[in-house]
Parts: C-alpha cells; structure tokens; sequence
C-alpha cells in the first residue's frame, strides 16, 4: 500500500509559521546581546523588561492593546494589498490623510448628536484614505506605474498637504499641532479604562482595538470567502491566467489599493480619536505607524488573523522597551529587535516564493509531459 504524499502547500504554510517564530527568537537573541554588550550588569533585568513589562500590571496590558491598534490597521492594509500581488508602501501617507479627515470632522462638525459624530469622523477617514490609495491603483492599473514609487510620492504629498490644512483649518497656534477634537467625537472607553488600571493610573486603550479587531475578521471573510476575494487573490497569484479567465484585473487593482488605503486611513482616525492627547504635529515626518504595518504584516504571514496577533505582539515589545528605560537602556533597542524580525521574516517570505514557483514550474511541466503523452497514445 503506497504512503499518501504529503500535502505540499500544508507543509509550507506550517514552515512559515515556524520561520516566524525563528524570526522572533533571533530577534530577541540579538537584542539581548546588545543590552550584554551596552550593560552587562543590568541586562538580564532589562531582557526581563521587554519579555514582562506588557504584562507587569493591567495598564501596561491595555497600553499594549492601545499601541497595536494603529498598527494592526496598516498591518492589515499592508496584507490585504499584498493579496493582489501588489506593496502599499504608502501607509503613512494614508495614515496621515485620514487621521486629519477624522480630526477635521472631530472638530468642526460639533452639530452631530452623541455618537453619529465619532462614526462620522471614522467615515470620513476611511474615504480619505481610500481616495489616497485611488491614485497609485490607477496608475498601476492603467499606465503600469510600480505601485512602490508612487506610493513613496504619494506619502509626501500627503505629508506636506496635512501640514498646510492643518495650520488652515485645525491649528492650535501655541503647540504647532492640530486642535482637540470635540468631546462627542472622541471614541467609547466601553468601560475598558476601569479593567485596564495601575492604581489611580488608566491606560489609554480605549474601544479602537474591538474596531481593528472586526476589521481584520471582515478583511478575511473578504479575501477567504467571498467571490470578489478569490478574484483579487487571482490576480495577485497569475494576472494572465485571471485575464483569462474573464477576471477584470485593473478594476481588481484599483479596488485593492483603495480598500488598502481605506484601512490605513481609518488606522489614523483610531489614533487621534482615542482620546489620549494625541495631535497632529507640524513637522516634516512621515508617520510612523504606517511603516510599522510592514513588519506586522511580514511576520503576520499576510494573513489578517495572524496580523492581528503580529500588532499585539509588536506592540508587547514597544511597551517592554518603555519599562526597560528603569535600568538605563535607550528604547531603540526595541527598533534593533523589530528590524532583526523584519528582516529574518522577509527572508522566510522569500525562500517561501521560491519554493512555491518551484513547486509551480515542477506541476506545469508534468501537465505538459502527461498531455504530450496523451497526445501521441491518439496518433
């Protein structure tokens, strides 16, 4: 009795699971080294840190859920566009975009009662957002444009536009940052700031993580359940066999990066709406968060529920490098230890594409040999 063949694409998703978790054991292995090599004597203490520190009281666990909001949201907006073979790399300037649709609306639109004003703000974030990730879908679509370069323009553009509509529109002139939005624009607390307290101390998490949650299970009923996700996971996969097949490709493209965009719009409008002093600063930088879905959709596997844990667990280590600021160390050693997961994460992603175009040539040369031989049994 022959032995069944294993199932080639189960073996390799469990491998790459498992290089994510290889990812993250070096990751930590190299960031350990650096606090032996920057303080011998208060190392282990500070490993301690970023290892317990998201869990040492019930603050640090909300802040840790309030940190991977914003990232779970450009995580997914990250992944969601990988599914159609493409890099939205313009997260930030999405982000950014729709944080200021949000707080414009927070602000200024004080006449909708109670909670239609908060939905409104989160609305508006998500078109502006959309319609920033409009025009590098059209560009890719229709002129072939790599969605990589404008997206990186696309991030400045939105960068500078936010600067001049803040100062126009929403400026707090003695901070150099945008106005607080109204108290009625500000996201539910859903009781999450009396679980989630170190003495008379709150964190800051709010009903923004129950928001990204949903939206990561609604991106993948999108993309594992419905017809309109298996046609963009078709482009993404062949976009000449999808052309083919009858599959509009350019409209899959365009809705791609809008919803893409849509995502990390709404990731800005969770942000500032959160009602915990965040504001939109004047200055000439990127967003961070936008960048910081990258690696959370990379160790995420793309997956939307893996990138949900992928944020949380990102966001663990960010509050970790806060609590090991007690015992001298700097931060940016959280920074090391993420870029060291990047990295090992991109390289499983890559040996992972290999083998799977591998795979793909090995089965199309075998349908071809069998219908060569079928062919010549007819003659």
């Amino acid at each position: 009795m022959k032995k069944p063949k294993k199932d080639f694409w189960g073996l390799l998703g469990g491998m790459s699971f498992l290089s994510s978790l290889m990812a993250i054991a070096v990751g930590l292995l190299v960031g350990f080294i650096i606090l032996l090599i920057s303080n011998p004597q208060q190392a282990l203490l500070g490993f301690k840190a970023i290892l317990l520190g998201g869990v040492s009281d019930m603050k640090n666990v909300g802040q840790v859920l309030y940190n991977a909001t914003p990232i779970i949201m450009t995580g997914l907006s990250v992944g969601f566009a990988n599914k159609t073979g493409l890099f939205n790399i313009g997260g930030p300037g999405q982000f950014i975009v729709g944080a200021y649709a949000a707080i414009y609306v927070g602000v200024n639109w004080t006449f909708l009662p109670g909670a239609l004003h908060w939905m409104a703000a989160l609305l508006a974030a998500l078109l502006a957002g959309a319609l920033w990730g409009l025009l590098p879908g059209l560009l890719k679509a229709y002129r072939n444009v790599n969605e990589v370069i404008s997206c990186i323009m696309m991030n400045y553009i939105g960068m500078y536009l936010v600067n001049l509509l803040v100062r126009s529109t929403v400026y707090n002139q003695l901070k150099n940052e945008s106005k607080a939005v109204a108290a009625s624009a500000t996201l539910p607390k859903m009781g999450l700031d009396k679980i989630f307290v170190a003495g008379a101390s709150a964190s800051s998490v709010n009903s923004s993580i129950f928001i990204a949650i949903l939206a990561g299970i609604v991106v993948y009923v999108i993309v594992s359940k419905t017809r309109f996700g298996y046609e963009l996971k078709a482009c993404g996969f062949n976009s000449d066999a999808s052309r083919y097949a009858g599959i509009n490709e350019k409209r899959g493209v365009v809705a791609s990066m809008m919803i893409a965009g849509a995502l990390s719009g709404l990731g800005g409008a969770l942000l500032y709406l959160g009602g915990a002093g965040k504001y939109i600063s004047v200055v000439d930088t990127l967003a961070a968060e936008g960048f910081n879905g990258i690696p959370v959709a990379l160790l995420g596997l793309n997956h939307p529920i893996g990138i949900i844990f992928a944020g949380i667990f990102i966001a663990y280590l960010t509050v970790g490098g806060f609590n090991m600021q007690l015992y001298d160390f700097v931060p940016q050693v959280i920074e090391i230890i993420t870029a060291v997961i990047i990295y090992f994460s991109a390289f499983s992603l890559l040996l992972r594409g290999f083998l799977q175009q591998r795979r793909l040539r090995r089965e199309e040369a075998a349908l071809t040999a069998a219908s060569a031989g079928g062919k010549e049994e007819e003659a």
